[in-house]
């Protein structure tokens, strides 16, 4: 058994350090996977490629005792657990800016450069809460092309790591990925 089947099934009978020991040992794969999820999203999560890795740890510290089989499977939750740390932190930013009890003031042509802006953001930002809500309709009608597109587009692996980590072929996940994209062209139109 190798060392990252060892640690995966340490975890799932619950032993927290090894967590810790796992994430060490696969942690430039997951700064890869971060760096490609925070790339597509630019500066609306505030999040770096460390933060984000580092946050999807304390999540899975928290989530405790997961039973996952092998590195693939590690690698394809990880990229599910980073998509979720990104909608929230989007959800929040939005949430701040809607200013719940702040007074708004007039503002003069500076701030109104600075507010469009940060309009530009919130554009950006609703679109990652539009996809995330697309792949809760798409999940209702088919699980595997949610797995498709997180793994794809949330964590940028190629067509052939994420058949090597569903089990299929590379054309499957790349009719997979077609379908998902159709899907999601459609919703957010």
């Amino acid at each position: 058994m190798g060392q990252v089947t060892s640690l995966l099934s340490a975890i799932g009978q619950g032993e927290r350090e090894a967590l810790g020991e796992l994430y060490e040992l696969l942690y430039p794969e997951l700064h890869r996977l971060a760096h490609s999820r925070v790339r597509r999203s630019g500066d609306l999560t505030l999040l770096d490629t460390t933060s984000l890795v580092h946050e999807s740890y304390l999540r899975f510290e928290k989530s405790g005792a997961v039973a996952i089989g092998d590195r693939s499977q590690f690698m394809a939750y990880a990229a599910r657990v980073m998509r979720s740390v990104v909608v929230d932190v989007v959800r929040r930013r939005q949430t701040e800016r809607r200013g719940g009890d702040v007074v708004h003031i007039e503002f003069d042509e500076a701030h109104e450069r600075e507010a469009h802006e940060r309009g530009a953001d919130a554009a950006r930002e609703s679109e990652v809460l539009r996809v995330h809500e697309s792949l809760e309709e798409l999940a209702a009608i088919d699980a595997r092309l949610v797995k498709v597109v997180e793994m794809r587009y949330f964590s940028g692996m190629t067509e052939a790591e994420i058949a090597e980590v569903l089990g299929l072929t590379v054309r499957t996940v790349a009719r997979d990925w077609e379908k998902a994209r159709l899907f999601l062209h459609a919703c957010l139109r």
